[in-house]
């Protein structure tokens, strides 16, 4: 595989990724390669997370209940996975480095059409259309992290990832305050349009393009692969936990830890301030203890951070037992990225697309699951089986030989 870097004065920097050596100046642009790609997962992230700290208000405006904008929400899941196939292939086909730039204007065009939603059908439709754009800036953004990846030949898609967390937290914070100063919905995401604007345009020259050569035949074809399957429902194991986490953290809180009113975020807040720190930090451990040791350390962090939380159901020792499962959770789907990415017979476009198709069905199901088992039991009794995921993803990642290479 040669790829080559899209510099601002319009000269490739042809690469081979065997090569050791690298010039200063190269380094230099190494630097500002990872920074504009970093900025891209952000991007991508402040819109998703801008959407999300608006959704009270829309609901409101729209007059939804809690069954309606369920349903509603469940469009968004669905155009992404629709697109999973379609999105693997026009990456492959054109280059993530042509798409990701597009991708992205359409997904803030589409963010900024939300708020003219007067009805749940067309809140569904515009949603669907968001998920759809947004799982093509999902699999092009990703591939770039993998070949920028190769550029610096160690692990740094953690921080990628930690980018987009950063941008979770980011847009909520905007959103709060854009609430407090009775900033209109409309408003609100043209001024986060805007600011993106500008960061695609400063940063699209700096995306790495892929070349593939003749020589080197790789399947654009969408056919099960067992290695991928395999990555995938590591995938789905972790994202699983973590959609478990997002919605049901608070209610665990609520009903079973039985804090103080003030208190029930605490648990969602702690798992997210672990996630991201373990994602800034993932990088280093990876390189310095290996990828499938990690991994490994994931799955043993989110069964005991997951049983911890069932069987000492103590503010304290919830809020601890959840920051464990935080950084359970960090650098798995960052990993199977990484290792899927680099697939040997099949594009990086394309092997992204089949693992993220199996992975977000754990961030799909997960939640309803939990709902489901607490309904028949009791919502510790699914906090714990649960946990088995972070057992289920230790064996797996046990079995593989393709994380001893990475």
């Amino acid at each position: 595989m040669k790829f080559s870097v899209l510099l601002p004065q319009n000269q490739d920097v042809a690469m081979d990724s065997s090569t050791n050596t690298q010039s200063t100046a190269m380094y230099g642009s190494k630097q500002r390669i990872r920074l504009a790609v970093s900025l891209f997962y952000f991007g991508q992230g402040l819109a998703f997370a801008s959407w999300a700290s608006r959704i009270p208000v829309i609901k409101s405006q729209l007059q939804l209940t809690e069954a309606e904008l369920g349903t509603v929400l469940l469009a968004l899941p669905i155009g992404q996975l629709l697109t999973m196939p379609i999105s693997g292939r026009l990456v492959s086909k054109y280059g993530s480095h042509h798409i990701m730039p597009i991708a992205a204007v359409f997904y803030l065009m589409v963010l900024c059409s939300i708020p003219y939603s007067t009805n749940a059908w067309q809140l569904g439709g515009t949603l669907l259309l968001f998920g759809v754009v947004g799982n093509i800036c999902n699999i092009s953004v990703n591939t770039q992290g993998v070949l920028a990846e190769r550029l610096y030949k160690k692990s740094i898609m953690s921080s990628f990832h930690g980018s987009w967390s950063i941008a979770g937290f980011t847009g909520a914070i905007i959103g709060l305050i854009s609430f407090n100063i009775d900033l209109s919905t409309q408003t609100h995401f043209y001024i986060v349009m805007g600011l993106m604007l500008i960061n695609i345009f400063l940063n699209r020259a700096y995306l790495v393009q892929d070349i593939t050569n003749s020589s080197e035949k790789k399947s654009f074809s969408f056919k099960p692969d067992r290695l991928l399957i395999s990555l995938g429902v590591i995938g789905f194991c972790s994202m699983a936990t973590e959609g478990a986490m997002f919605d049901w953290s608070g209610v665990y809180f609520h009903d079973i830890v039985l804090a103080p009113e003030k208190w029930t975020t605490l648990g969602y807040a702690s798992f997210m301030v672990m996630m991201a720190l373990g994602r800034f930090v993932g990088d280093a451990v990876i390189s310095r203890i290996g990828r499938k040791r990690t991994l490994q350390i994931s799955g043993i962090l989110m069964f005991v951070g997951m049983m911890s939380a069932v069987i000492f159901p103590e503010l304290i020792l919830c809020t601890l037992a959840f920051m464990l499962v935080g950084l359970g959770v960090a650098c798995n789907i960052p990993s199977v990225y990484s290792v899927a990415g680099t697939h040997k017979t099949i594009s990086s476009g394309v092997a992204l697309a089949m693992v993220s198709s199996v992975s977000y069905l754990g961030f799909l199901m997960g939640p309803p699951l939990i709902g489901y088992i607490a309904e028949v039991f009791s919502l510790r009794y699914s906090f714990g089986v649960f946990a088995c995921f972070g057992l289920l993803m230790f064996a797996l990642t046990s079995r593989l030989t393709v994380f001893n290479k990475n």
